[in-house]
């Protein structure tokens, strides 16, 4: 078991009945020939959690924002849940240190991986919802997501990151980006996706994720820091 489980335990506010929910929920795929106590890794607690996340920002910006129609609700969930954000969040209370990684993943930054971090994130709310159920799940998304809300619905424009892209694409070159899947890799219940973004032939991005909606995502966060640059 992981000797820092009490002092996550600390930081999230919640205390397991098992452990070893927590535990599991902190195993990055890379780890799993380095880590042998461990069979899987915690994308199936990510998978749950995932679901609860959506459930739990539908409900709160639901209740919130009556003058709100399903456009602005739907973009706003968006971006409160993308992989940046969840990574943000993650980072602020130092989730990477926690996590079972390769050596190999380690030492390419993965403590600082923003998809690495926002899947883990997921991970630990779905051990949460395992453990205890919806409310100490939703007391944990509260307590780490709830600021996000304020922050992101005080913008003027609430917009996903393609959408976002899409925008400074049509903007500065007049071209609507098309997202191609470049590869997939691993077994069914554990694939990556790289996706590539193009602006006509030309490939501006890439990005990887669990899924083809997550890679696309990554990829025009990408692509969007380069146009910004």
């Amino acid at each position: 078991m992981n000797p820092k489980l009490n002092q996550l335990q600390e930081i999230i506010d919640y205390k397991f009945k098992k452990n070893s929910l927590l535990d599991q929920a902190l195993v990055h795929r890379s780890s799993l020939n380095e880590h042998h106590q461990f069979k899987e890794s915690n994308e199936r607690y990510e998978f749950l959690g995932d679901a609860v996340l959506e459930l739990w920002i539908s409900d709160r910006i639901f209740a919130k924002f009556s003058k709100f129609d399903e456009g602005k609700l739907t973009n706003l969930r968006a971006l409160v849940v993308c992989t940046e954000n969840l990574a943000k969040v993650a980072s602020d209370f130092s989730l990477g240190n926690f996590i079972y990684l390769s050596r190999g993943e380690e030492n390419h930054g993965g403590r600082s991986n923003q998809s690495i971090l926002a899947d883990t994130f997921e991970s630990i709310l779905g051990s949460i919802y395992l453990d205890g159920g919806l409310k100490p799940a939703f007391k944990f998304l509260d307590k780490f997501l709830t600021s996000s809300i304020e922050q992101l619905s005080s913008k003027e424009i609430y917009k996903d990151p393609k959408s976002i892209f899409q925008e400074i694409a049509q903007a500065k070159e007049g071209i609507t980006p098309k997202y191609q899947t470049l590869s997939e890799s691993g077994p069914d219940h554990q694939k990556t996706f790289e996706v590539g973004v193009y602006l006509g032939d030309k490939l501006i991005s890439t990005g990887k994720g669990n899924s083809k909606q997550k890679a696309e995502e990554a990829a025009s966060i990408n692509a969007a820091k380069l146009f910004k640059n």
